[in-house]
């Protein structure tokens, strides 16, 4: 049953990239109230997400809101698929920031991963991605993307942090409702102002807060500690992989061959080392 809400969680996240561009809203506004609804939604959901928040909490959220806005206005900008595998390219950045952050120390595997990673991201930018209705810059958008994978990549580095610092559990959802509301608020200003909301885009505004959100983190965080890391990484490449597939089928998107080319080599380096240290760590004798 574990997996099967990590499985949930997977699907709802994967979900994004279509939503985000199924609207008539501008990326600033789909980021800014998109982050509204899910602060309100995580904190009810969450109760103890919303207390003991510490300026630990902020400056980690603050990462996490750089990527939920530049995650969006990258979907806006190029495809959805672009926008989701140069986001996962985030593992090859904590290769490089690990050591330096967290005197973490490299693995000879995360040599390899780095590789991949790098060789995704140049079938990436050597695509040829025509501007479409869908996609009006992708040049840009890939840009736009490469830069929210960073911040995840610094989201999940003082998430780290934040779990050395201290016991509390709930550390990482009271960073994830600071910060919605820290993207919220920072995205404001540019979405201002707000037109009259039609009825389709305020139901994809509370879809995305709501179930692409709110609902995934609590389904991901009901299950993500009595399953193995192996086993919750791996089902959560579903949103990788799908992401790009429910924007073609509802908006007729595709991406180029190469960028698909690209997300493989990205998410298949991505797995083999997340497999490969789950070899090594695995007790010795354990099936």
């Amino acid at each position: 049953m574990n997996r099967l809400w990590v499985f949930a969680a997977a699907l709802l996240f994967s979900t994004g990239g279509a939503a985000i561009k199924g609207n008539t809203l501008t990326g600033w506004q789909v980021a800014s109230f998109r982050s509204l609804i899910a602060a309100i939604a995580l904190a009810l959901l969450f109760p103890a997400a919303r207390r003991h928040w510490t300026w630990r909490h902020l400056l980690v959220g603050i990462a996490y809101a750089g990527t939920l806005i530049l995650f969006v206005t990258a979907n806006k900008l190029t495809t959805s698929a672009n926008a989701i595998f140069l986001q996962s390219t985030a593992p090859g950045y904590l290769i490089l920031f690990s050591p330096l952050l967290l005197k973490e120390h490299l693995r000879r595997t995360d040599l390899w991963l780095l590789l991949g990673v790098g060789l995704g991201m140049a079938l990436f930018f050597t695509a040829s991605e025509p501007a479409r209705a869908t996609a009006p810059d992708p040049a840009t958008g890939n840009i736009v993307a490469l830069l929210s994978g960073i911040a995840w990549a610094f989201t999940i580095i003082g998430l780290r942090w934040l779990g050395r610092a201290g016991n509390d559990p709930d550390a990482g959802l009271a960073t994830v409702v600071l910060g919605n509301l820290l993207a919220f608020a920072l995205a404001l200003p540019a979405a201002l102002p707000m037109p009259g909301l039609e009825w389709r885009d305020l139901a994809v505004l509370s879809y995305l807060g709501i179930f692409q959100i709110g609902l995934a983190y609590y389904c991901l965080t009901r299950a993500i500690r009595h399953i193995p890391a192996f086993e919750a990484a791996t089902l959560l490449l579903i949103e990788p992989a799908l992401n790009p597939v429910w924007t073609w089928l509802m908006l007729g998107e595709r991406p180029a061959l190469l960028s698909v080319a690209g997300g493989a080599v990205i998410l298949g380096s991505t797995l083999a080392n997340t497999w490969w240290m789950s070899t090594r760590d695995r007790p010795s004798g354990a099936a």
